[in-house]
């Protein structure tokens, strides 16, 4: 079964190109790992809300953006081997370049897919 693992990331707007060329060379990486798509998300429509929002999950500040990205993976071994080898491997880190965000402010989980549609 396949596995998707989901980010919310606030990230400054003026930092949209670093931040599309972070998400390159990460995809490079995670390519070679095992990953069968990523999707990158800058946001355009996404208002605060009262109770729970985007925004106010990334604490999102004045001059910033919300991300929202999405990887699917074969299954969860695979996408779980893929980060332990990362986190072991310094050098796959440095790879991907500084992240153009903070990354104490980004939020992620994994999830089973349920239903999947598209059009024909």
């Amino acid at each position: 079964m396949s596995y998707v693992q989901g980010f919310l990331a606030a990230v400054p707007a003026g930092r949209k190109d670093d931040y599309k060329r972070h998400a390159e060379a990460a995809w490079s990486i995670f390519e070679k790992l095992g990953c069968l798509s990523m999707q990158e998300n800058w946001g355009v429509d996404v208002p605060p809300g009262k109770l729970t929002s985007f925004p106010q999950a990334v604490k999102l500040e004045p001059g910033e953006i919300v991300v929202f990205s999405w990887m699917i993976w074969p299954d969860r071994a695979t996408c779980d081997a893929a980060f332990e080898r990362m986190m072991s491997d310094p050098e796959m880190m440095a790879g991907m370049g500084e992240m153009p965000f903070d990354g104490a402010r980004m939020m992620w989980g994994g999830f089973e897919p349920l239903t999947m549609a598209s059009a024909p």
